[in-house]
């Protein structure tokens, strides 16, 4: 494996904060891998002079502000799964939140990414959580294999971020379902999970005030008109009601009962304190649910970041309090950008919403009515991403569908490219840093032959592809631009002393890194991420 060569952490990672570098970081007995959904690099660096909680303790460590997730899927399922597998999504099988299966054998042909459609009477909204469709182990199952005296946790405020992040073999998974905490049927409920429990729904049976704005999210209030319904984002935040499940993902509250399950665990379980090194993956969702309501540059997306630096500081407190031996890597599964709307007001004209051209729907009838076929002639998730000749389309009519289908979807002016699956196929990678990737071989990094479309259709930047927003969402991510794709990377232990590494790096170093930390080797299948060097001293934690 190709090792990238990096200054690195100078000093002992429980030595004071004075002392020199006189030994590589010590063997951590608890691994802390964080995801903060949608957390881009551009939100970290806009507040980064404001932190003074964990967030600020971060940026004390390893500090890699340029991490991407590489490739152009850059949703909430194939995000999480690079970021402890060591692998793009074209390896993870992870090729989207959802795609289309036209040979499940049920109804609904829309697979959701952490779900098992072979179980009867489900759909992919009725869905059964499951692992199935990773198909690479995650650091977690890796270090079970090596030792099953390792324990693996994964708490997260949405089920896909617990599943891709913890994998096939964890001892303790549990996500958010909308109304509580859960986990595979037959888990037995541990204390720490039911007290959160028992707070949230006492929370939810009344109406919450929303907490002051801080001060400096007050020059963020400017009220932003969308939709056609007269609505308005931007601030003054209204309250909860009483019994709102959804507004509750835009509170302060939701990631905070994640992080408190997670301290529970860590401390009923005694985790790091065993034989041998544990790992605990959080997945914080609120950032994402507030950037989707919100948009990411009002003063509710101002305050959620500011939250989660004061929350992540208190959490952090308490593992030192432990005194056991951890490190704490915290990234993010996708970046974001703001809705269209705020974006016009400030200097980016071009932005703009899908017209619907693309949605799937509309290019199936207009297809239909150019090649006069009858039945489904083009499927789809959405208005970018994964296409699908229907199929009903007779074998011998398919490159006559493609062909007009990439002809016709490449001179829509939202569109910025439409590859097909031979494009994919036969495409050559990159040996060129991931910021200077072209559009095909983010793509390609996507590209899965089992599940992936027949075309993917990539959408020119500042097109968002929500058609109204009346619905409720304004803004959202997916795209292949560095907005959707740089999120930061951060590794922290205390006694750490900082550096600042400004090169591109990729979420699926991740893994060969904390592997390397903890003297695991890694075996078949291969993974794409190299190591980064956390050791000043020798230069050797890679090895």
């Amino acid at each position: 494996m190709k090792k990238l060569a990096l200054l690195a952490l100078s000093a002992l990672p429980f030595a004071s904060a004075q002392a020199a570098p006189s030994a590589p970081p010590p063997k951590p007995k608890l691994i802390v891998a964080i995801s903060i959904d949608q957390f881009s690099a551009d939100l970290f660096s806009e507040y980064r002079q404001y932190y003074t909680g964990g967030l600020k303790k971060l940026t004390e460590g390893a500090v890699f502000p340029s991490g991407y997730q590489s490739h152009a899927a850059t949703e909430t399922c194939p995000g999480h799964s690079t970021i402890l597998t060591g692998s793009h999504p074209a390896k993870t099988g992870i090729i989207a939140n959802n795609w289309i299966d036209q040979k499940a054998a049920r109804a609904d042909k829309s697979i959701y990414c952490s779900e098992d459609e072979t179980v009867p009477g489900s759909s992919s909204d009725k869905y059964t959580v499951s692992p199935v469709h990773l198909k690479m182990p995650t650091l977690g199952d890796r270090m079970k294999d090596a030792n099953p005296a390792s324990r693996v946790v994964s708490v997260a405020g949405k089920d896909r971020a617990a599943i891709m992040m913890g994998g096939h073999k964890a001892d303790e998974m549990w996500w958010w379902d909308g109304k509580r905490y859960v986990s595979f049927a037959g888990r037995a409920e541990p204390a720490a999970v039911a007290a959160v429990n028992a707070r949230v729904t006492a929370l939810l049976t009344k109406a919450e005030p929303t907490a002051p704005l801080p001060a400096i999210c007050q020059s963020r209030v400017q009220a932003v008109a969308y939709g056609s319904k007269g609505k308005t984002t931007g601030g003054p935040i209204a309250p909860r009601a009483a019994g709102d499940t959804n507004m509750f993902r835009t509170t302060p509250d939701f990631d905070t009962a994640t992080l408190d399950i997670a301290s529970g665990l860590i401390s009923s379980m005694k985790l790091g304190s065993g034989s041998a090194t544990d790992v605990i993956d959080i997945g914080l969702s609120a950032t994402d649910y507030v950037g989707h309501r919100f948009g990411t540059e009002g003063p509710e997306s101002c305050a959620q970041v500011l939250t989660v630096d004061r929350i992540l500081g208190s959490f952090f407190a308490k593992l030192e309090a432990s005194k056991i031996p951890f490190v704490v890597v915290l990234t993010a599964d996708h970046g974001g950008h703001d809705l269209p709307e705020r974006n016009d007001i400030r200097g980016l004209p071009m932005a703009e919403r899908a017209d619907g051209t693309t949605a799937p729907k509309a290019v199936d009838k207009a297809l239909a009515e150019q090649l006069k076929l009858s039945g489904l002639v083009m499927t789809g998730d959405g208005p970018f991403g994964d296409f699908y000749v229907g199929n009903d389309v007779p074998a011998a009519d398919k490159p006559i569908v493609l062909a007009a289908a990439k002809k016709k979807l490449s001179a829509d002016p939202q569109v910025a490219a439409v590859f097909t699956a031979d494009d994919l196929v036969n495409h050559i990678p990159s040996s060129l840093p991931v910021s200077e990737w072209s559009l095909l071989d983010r793509a390609a990094a996507s590209y899965d032959s089992a599940r992936s479309g027949d075309l993917i259709v990539l959408l020119k930047p500042y097109v968002v592809p929500i058609t109204s927003p009346d619905a409720g969402y304004v803004a959202t991510h997916g795209s292949p631009w560095d907005y959707d794709r740089r999120v930061p990377i951060l590794f922290w232990w205390p006694g750490a002393h900082g550096f600042e590494q400004p090169n591109p790096v990729e979420t699926v170093d991740i893994l060969p890194t904390l592997a390397a930390l903890i003297g695991l080797k890694i075996v078949a299948p291969d993974i794409d991420g190299r190591c980064l060097d956390l050791d000043a001293t020798t230069g050797d934690s890679c090895k």
